[in-house]
């Protein structure tokens, strides 16, 4: 079963997320204060644990949830296969998949900290259409196509 592992929040762009035992995560914008949420398509980050796992060779340090500044990581779900458009309930939210990896910026604090960053290879971003809080443990469900009429 797919499951939350963390949710993770910072205050500022570009840094290491702060793990958070749950949050409240708004429609139309993302988890509240994160500095990633507002009006865009990438309200909220999410990353495989099983990422962190080809990771840890390079690390300089110990690799928790959220150094790669994800919002949610995630456990049993490969989120970087999973089609663009596709939803997923996370908890009480409901999030829509917009985009799979993404261009790092140079001068990244994660790349300083761990040599290498798998965001943009993994990285999955999201929108939020339906608000709710969402916590460590929750599953993690895809939800089923509509059926056209």
């Amino acid at each position: 079963m797919a499951k939350v592992v963390a949710v993770n929040t910072s205050d500022k762009k570009g840094v290491v997320k702060k793990r958070v035992e749950k949050a409240l995560v708004k429609e139309g914008y993302g988890l509240e204060g994160d500095a990633h949420g507002g009006d865009w398509h990438r309200q909220v980050s999410l990353l495989g644990i099983e990422s962190y796992r080809h990771m840890r060779r390079l690390a300089k340090e110990e690799l928790c949830p959220g150094i790669f500044a994800e919002n949610i990581t995630t456990e049993g779900i490969e989120l970087h296969t999973i089609p663009v458009g596709t939803k997923l309930r996370l908890g009480e939210a409901v999030l829509e998949i917009t985009q799979i990896g993404k261009a790092c910026h140079h001068g990244c604090e994660i790349f300083k900290k761990v040599g290498d960053c798998v965001m943009p290879r993994e990285g999955v971003f999201a929108r939020v259409v339906q608000g709710g809080l969402v916590k460590t443990g929750d599953p993690i469900e895809k939800m089923a196509s509509e059926v056209p009429s």
